[in-house]
């Protein structure tokens, strides 16, 4: 479970850089702030808010505006909290 709270942590900290990343445009920070809220909501198991957190990044990354290094960043995000299981 530990672990689980320090994936969390870590991905918060990479959509935080990307929600203030004034390039990257404003549906995607907008998607990156929602998926930041998704992980930090305490009424779902880690598993649970993580699936939520993947499902959000996984639409916006078909955008097409999506500058390549923040789609990396997304991708490391999404790598990252995967792992999460109940």
């Amino acid at each position: 479970m530990e672990e689980y709270e320090e994936r969390i942590k870590q991905a918060l900290t990479v959509l935080g850089a990307i929600s203030e990343d004034t390039t990257t445009p404003r549906n995607i920070r907008r998607a990156a702030k929602d998926s930041m809220d998704a992980l930090q909501s305490e009424e779902f198991t880690p598993a649970v808010r993580a699936s939520n957190a993947i499902s959000m990044l996984d639409d916006i990354l078909q955008d097409p505006n999506m500058p390549p290094y923040t789609r990396v960043k997304l991708w490391n995000v999404m790598s990252l909290i995967e792992a999460i299981k109940d």
